[in-house]
């Protein structure tokens, strides 16, 4: 099970329109409906690329034109222009777009990309670096640069000129460059706001395109799988001019004209129409090679080249990258979450965690699987002469950039966005930035529950099977998957089916082409209600994690190598019907009882229960439910697990351990007093009153 219960919060509205569910069907519809679109006009922008009418760069005013004023300079003059890229899938496509954007102007003498090595160099520009590139006139970042005030300072000092482009928060004053395009200097509600790096690369090469028009030999749409890649690796909010980019880039990717591609989609057996054949399939190969050997070189070359036999190699050493990475990982994040156990999370809103031991690498990837799970800003560093350096991961509606900058006076460096970050700082300096983030946190989102699911459907598996005459699952896939690319913004739907049964579940081990064991697992299954049943999986669990019966929180996925539809289990509860059984034939009140009956209150029992899981809360302790249980003067276990269950919808996150052969709950996080009548409107609460009530009825009336 998780380590922190989710809050469930199922979304609802009034039915979607007819004019709706005639363009998607009824459960698209739906969810678009939810989700706030009700204008037809721009949910035909959303469904269609063409019908949306994307910005042009001459959104980014004088720095654009001041960009291209210079890139004209130096084709003019035959100058020697150098790309200096990032390490992660956003940096390596920007570097490519760039490189062949700008190969359309300049020979590949003129030319050249620096990457810096992701384990002894960090992100950004650098002296080191810059005193490579003294011959070149001037140097482009793509995805980095915008705060690396003391060495554009210094590659100015050898006569380089720089232009910045990057998406990255922005420094307090502008640096001292010919250019600086980022569109954090636009209006948070611009469509281009969210563009991740390769796609602010992207709108240079556009802008350059519509001023030399006559020059370049290649459409600038051959860029687009480019992009789409670099978006979606990125995790970039998917809406407007990003999701736009990102749908017609797939559909250049499908057409895998690029021999790196149609060698990265083979080998990951996937289509390339999909944003999860990126998100799932390219960006993990593509990132690995530095994360595993430093050197993202290969990575770029493997996304350029025309050689299909150099792309098959380097699509094989991609492979074995990501394989190694995916062990790496898993290890990793079994040994953090030893480490976690001995924290008390419900006094630990922010998570940071250094050991020399950790493999730097993979600490991004591993951080953003704990911030998930527990539900909680995590910070993870690995150590190296007494210097602590390390990735960030955010989590709901956290900005993590404004939460980390306050403790730049702590920090030797500092870089990111509301969701991603890397910094470093001095060992000494750990306990402290720990309080400083905390003391933060508690200020600015004391009220913000943090493990929360957003539930779009609830469906019995026989409407998730639909047509007879179609593979189980696919017409409601084709559904959904017009709503696709999914990324931030636009979350894949959650769908919520009851009362669920697990059948012939069994554990597979993960291996590689070679049989070799990677550290990981999955669980498959069929997973059944009352009208049906259909395949599941469940990432990194055992049979041990499932119970009888429960309600479950899935999504829709497609297996493609099998030719099939599965579900992927992201979250269980009990049962709800976890009722008591119908009730026999009760018999006549007689007249001593009926002047008890007055006092039958389950209002007050759940008073009384969120009165113990309050105090449970400030007090940090952890009790056993037998406890709280005799407490209530509950001796149903099916009441019990009712209580349980509407305190977890309410908003309370509750721990459950097993000490000595009783179960323990602590309370970590929760709604407080002023909540708790809202909460009687829940449908899980009200079921525990009417449990209780009925309960004491039989009682009374025994």
């Amino acid at each position: 099970m998780p380590s922190i219960p989710k809050i469930w919060h199922k979304i609802e509205t009034e039915p979607a329109p007819a004019w709706l569910v005639s363009q998607v069907g009824e459960h698209a519809a739906q969810v678009m409906w939810q989700r706030g679109w009700r204008d037809p006009q721009a949910v035909a922008g959303f469904l269609d690329p063409n019908s949306y009418q994307p910005h042009g760069s001459e959104a980014f005013g004088l720095e654009i034109t001041q960009a291209i004023a210079r890139l004209k300079l130096a084709y003019q003059h035959d100058q020697k222009v150098a790309i200096w890229g990032d390490f992660d899938a956003d940096g390596i496509t920007a570097t490519a777009v760039l490189w062949e954007g700008l190969g359309q102007f300049f020979s590949p003498s003129q030319l050249t990309y620096y990457i810096p090595d992701r384990f002894t160099e960090s992100h950004g520009l650098s002296v080191q670096g810059i005193q490579q590139l003294q011959d070149y006139a001037l140097i482009i970042t793509c995805d980095t640069g915008s705060t690396s005030l003391e060495q554009i300072l210094y590659a100015q000092s050898l006569g380089i000129d720089l232009i910045i482009t990057d998406h990255h928060t922005l420094p307090s004053v502008r640096p001292p460059v010919v250019a600086i395009i980022n569109p954090r200097y636009l209006a948070p509600d611009h469509p281009l706001y969210h563009l991740s790096g390769v796609a602010v690369a992207y709108k240079l090469i556009e802008a350059l395109y519509q001023a030399l028009p006559d020059i370049p030999q290649a459409p600038i749409e051959h860029l687009l799988d480019l992009v789409a890649i670099g978006l979606i690796a990125d995790l970039v909010e998917l809406k407007q001019d990003c999701r736009y980019l990102a749908q017609i880039g797939i559909e250049q990717l499908r057409q895998k004209r690029r021999p790196g591609v149609k060698a990265l989609l083979e080998v990951c057996k996937k289509a390339g129409d999909r944003a999860t054949d990126i998100g799932f399939g390219i960006a993990p190969r593509i990132n690995s090679i530095s994360r595993i050997w430093g050197d993202a070189r290969k990575s770029v070359q493997l996304l350029i080249s025309k050689d299909l036999k150099e792309c098959q190699k380097l699509t094989e050493l991609a492979e074995r990258a990501n394989d190694k990475r995916k062990d790496l990982q898993a290890k990793l994040l079994a040994q953090i979450k030893r480490r976690i156990d001995q924290i008390d999370l419900s006094t630990t809103p922010v998570i940071l965690l250094a050991d020399a031991e950790w493999q730097p690498g993979i600490l991004g990837l591993v951080a953003g699987q704990v911030a998930s799970e527990y539900g909680r800003p995590v910070i993870l560093c690995t150590i190296d002469q007494g210097i602590a350096k390390g990735s960030a991961r955010s989590y709901g509606g956290i900005d993590l950039y404004n939460l980390v900058k306050p403790q730049q006076h702590l920090l030797l460096s500092f870089g990111g966005h509301p969701f991603a970050a890397g910094l470093s700082f001095k060992l000494e300096n750990l306990e402290i930035l720990h309080q400083s983030l905390e003391q933060l946190f508690w200020q600015q989102y004391a009220d913000l529950p943090l493990a929360k699911i957003e539930i779009d459907l609830e469906l019995s598996i026989q409407e998730i099977i639909g047509d007879p005459d179609l593979l189980p699952g696919k017409q409601l896939f084709d559904q959904l998957k017009l709503l696709e690319p999914h990324g931030m913004g636009n979350a894949a739907p959650k769908i919520l089916i009851r009362n669920c049964e697990f059948l012939h579940p069994k554990t597979k081990k993960i291996k590689d082409k070679n049989g070799q064991k990677l550290g990981y697992s999955i669980l498959e299954f069929a997973i059944q209600d009352h009208s049906g049943k259909i395949p599941g999986v469940w990432w990194e669990h055992n049979e041990q994690d499932l119970p009888v019966k429960a309600d479950v929180i899935v999504q829709l996925i497609d297996d493609t190598y099998n030719q099939a539809y599965k579900l992927n289990l992201l979250d269980l509860r009990p049962a709800s019907d976890a009722v008591l059984a119908p009730l026999p034939p009760q018999p006549k009140i007689s007249a001593p009882n009926l002047e008890y009956l007055g006092q039958i209150n389950g209002i007050e029992h759940w008073r009384q229960l969120v009165g113990m899981l309050q105090y449970l809360a400030r007090s940090g302790k952890s009790v056993p439910g037998s406890t709280l249980q005799a407490r209530l003067q509950i001796t149903d276990p099916r009441i019990w697990q009712l209580g349980i269950l509407a305190a977890q919808e309410s908003g309370w996150q509750l721990k459950f351990s097993s000490q000595a052969d009783q179960e323990k709950i602590q309370v970590l996080m929760g709604n407080w007093p002023a909540r708790s009548l809202d909460c009687l409107k829940l449908k899980a609460v009200q079921q525990f009153i009417a449990a209780v009530n009925e309960a004491q009825f039989r009682q009374l009336t025994s």
